[in-house]
């Protein structure tokens, strides 16, 4: 009998933990699971890709009209319904296991599947928990939601660490790192024509941050310490700038401009060809001041990019300092533009940095190993087997 996976996340707008969903469910759909979504609010951009791949997404009843409503009124109408279609969604497909990505899902979902006897919950955070200071009574639910699910799961050991201070237990505890599909960055491709369609020249040296326009990544950082080195860097560079504006963009065009580097930021937005951009580049960089386990750098180190990343949640654990790029101290311009201008002048180490980048994603983080993981951990959980966690790798 095929195994039925539910899985409960806010929507599936583009974003590091819905691209990994798109990525990794395909997965264990053809493994033989029976595998399902709901939505707490809209569908969102990449919904329609997993709907492709022959996976239902579930959305709450009426939400396009609740979300029209004020948001004070319309947020707890929007929670309500979801909490009752989710319910509605278990009685009716009944799953073996119920899965919460992100702290909204796990919050709604988890107090929601509560309703509904004999069914095996997983929680996955995918962050550190600074988040938790701005909200001390919904932790205090989180904390409390932590002993009632069967497995909890971090994907760094940064983020596992902060689950185990918050009371989980060595016997619920998991670590599955991302991992990442290399199909995209392996096909043919002609730097040369893809940068001649966004009229960069083919001399330019192309540095390039995947990362949402959100303050904590980093962004104003990065924009300081290009400037510090712009009489230094090579004559013509560019910096392309991919992610969703979360509302910051303007005062970031004007700190540019302040520093006199706007012409240097290429600002691209949401982009769905993510692997050509970064194919087409020569340096990858993230630098937030705080992260779980970025998607982003294992993109950029599957594209052949040297990564200058910041030392914050489990960043260190897919750069190898040195080897495959260069980890700094979060919130220092100084410190990350010493690592990008070291890049910038040594084509040979950006080389030599790239290739063992690529190869370090192969060895330790690709998508059929991290499918295999997922399932294993369902497998165990269904059939009321010994959890195993994953082996943290070593650097």
């Amino acid at each position: 009998m095929t195994s039925k996976i539910l899985y409960v996340v806010g929507s599936l707008e583009i974003g590091g933990t819905e691209r990994h969903l798109c990525q990794i469910l395909p997965q264990l759909k053809n493994i033989g699971y029976e595998i399902s979504i709901h939505t707490l609010s809209s569908k969102g951009a990449l919904a329609p890709q997993l709907e492709a791949a022959g996976i239902n997404v579930k959305t709450p009843p009426l939400v396009d009209k609740i979300r029209k409503l004020p948001k004070l009124l319309g947020k707890p109408f929007l929670l309500l319904f979801a909490s009752i279609s989710l319910i509605l969604t278990i009685l009716k497909n009944k799953p073996a296991v119920i899965h919460f990505f992100l702290p909204e899902a796990y919050l709604v979902g988890g107090i929601a599947s509560y309703c509904v006897p004999n069914i095996k919950r997983i929680m996955s955070r995918r962050s550190l928990n600074a988040y938790q200071g701005r909200y001390p009574s919904l932790a205090q639910i989180e904390k409390w939601l932590h002993s009632r699910m069967n497995a909890v799961l971090g994907n760094s050991r940064a983020v596992c660490e902060d689950l185990i201070k918050e009371g989980v237990t060595t016997r619920q505890i998991g670590l599955i790192y991302n991992g990442l599909e290399l199909s995209p960055f392996s096909t043919s491709f002609s730097p040369t024509k893809f940068r001649q369609q966004l009229r960069i020249e083919q001399n330019c040296l192309v540095m390039a941050i995947v990362a949402n326009l959100i303050p904590y990544k980093g962004h104003s950082d990065l924009l300081k310490a290009l400037a510090s080195i712009k009489d230094s860097l090579p004559d013509n560079w560019l910096t392309v700038c991919i992610g969703r504006d979360a509302g910051i963009l303007p005062s970031l065009q004007r700190e540019a401009a302040e520093l006199g580097i706007e012409k240097n930021i290429l600002w691209l937005g949401s982009r769905s060809d993510i692997p050509d951009l970064l194919r087409m580049s020569d340096i990858g960089i993230l630098c937030s001041h705080e992260e779980g386990f970025s998607n982003a750098i294992l993109e950029g180190m599957a594209a052949n990019l040297p990564m200058v990343v910041t030392d914050v949640g489990g960043n260190k654990e897919a750069v190898a300092d040195g080897v495959t790029g260069f980890v700094v101290p979060a919130r220092e311009p100084q410190l990350l533009s010493q690592a990008l201008l070291n890049l910038a002048l040594d084509p040979e180490k950006r080389a030599t940095m790239g290739n063992a980048g690529r190869l370090r994603i192969e060895q330790h983080f690709s998508l059929s190993s991290c499918a295999k993981q997922y399932s294993n951990l369902y497998h165990n959980l269904i059939n009321h087997e010994q959890l195993q966690t994953s082996q943290m790798i070593e650097h």
